[in-house]
């Protein structure tokens, strides 16, 4: 609906089966039966619009003047909003405080046959990540570092879970993340495809080291392990080799975050010098 059918009233209020469509994506149930999630707050809301497919946009009405920029993106994507009280938008909310603006969106498939397909340079292979802001904030630094993938191995939380969407700052709309496969499964078909796999351990050779034998200028795919307990031995086993983050000062670890963008800033960086 464009704003020219909306009136001056502002934002139409929706009725009683859409409410009842979009309050049913608040449980990871109805996520994977609809097919659809939500994307939260301003920055969410902007890159769904921008770069996903957005069922419909919903508004605290009383805020709809603080959103115009994105209703008006809505309009220029022919996306229905709704003018709904701010008791269903916390409803919908994941957050204290909620900025008053919602998209439902269809959640985008991607399998590892078309990731290998593309040829990648540079994926992220998340074994069992468990904590969703831990996941948001990885798929963040893939995407801020140019991978072309984010493959989640079975065993992960749901990267639609609304905490995911929000740690991520919108990047899950940027890249396919290839959810419910094996370890086993995932670095076989990188591997045959020419992507040498990397184990992310704080036990495993330099990284400064082997970045400066050239090591990582081929096309890469870096395995991060659980946040409470890494990645076990048989796992390990599955990369061709297990690569850690030098620690010169008295911290005893890296958040996963944090190793996660040591490694792939490292690879993106040496592909790029490589040219």
């Amino acid at each position: 609906m464009t704003s020219a059918q909306r009136g001056p009233a502002g934002p139409p209020e929706p009725s009683g089966a859409r409410v009842r469509s979009v309050r049913r994506l608040t449980t990871r149930k109805h996520r994977d039966a609809d097919g659809q999630f939500l994307a939260e707050g301003r920055q969410a809301v902007r890159e769904a619009l921008t770069y996903g497919e957005v069922v419909a946009l919903w508004v605290d009405g009383d805020l709809a003047d603080r959103h115009a920029d994105l209703l008006a993106l809505a309009d220029e994507h022919a996306v229905p909003v709704y003018g709904v009280g701010a008791r269903l938008i916390a409803g919908l909310s994941d957050t204290v405080t909620p900025q008053g603006i919602v998209a439902q969106v269809v959640t985008p498939t991607a399998t590892l046959d078309a990731v290998v397909a593309a040829g990648p340079q540079l994926v992220l292979v998340c074994a069992q990540i468990r904590d969703p802001g831990n996941l948001g904030a990885v798929v963040r630094v893939a995407d801020a570092f140019g991978a072309q993938a984010v493959v989640c191995t079975r065993g992960s939380v749901e990267w639609t879970n609304p905490k995911v969407v929000r740690a991520s700052v919108g990047s899950v709309f940027h890249l396919p993340i290839v959810t419910g496969v094996g370890l086993d499964e995932v670095t076989g078909a990188l591997r045959n495809a020419g992507v040498q796999v990397l184990a992310a351990d704080g036990g495993g050779a330099d990284l400064q080291d082997y970045a400066a034998r050239g090591l990582l200028t081929r096309p890469t795919a870096w395995v991060m392990g659980n946040e409470a307990w890494g990645l076990p031995v048989e796992d390990a086993a599955l990369a061709d080799a297990v690569v850690g983050v030098p620690i010169w000062g008295r911290a005893e670890s890296l958040n996963l975050a944090t190793a996660a963008a040591v490694c792939l800033w490292s690879t993106a960086s040496a592909q790029r010098s490589a040219g």
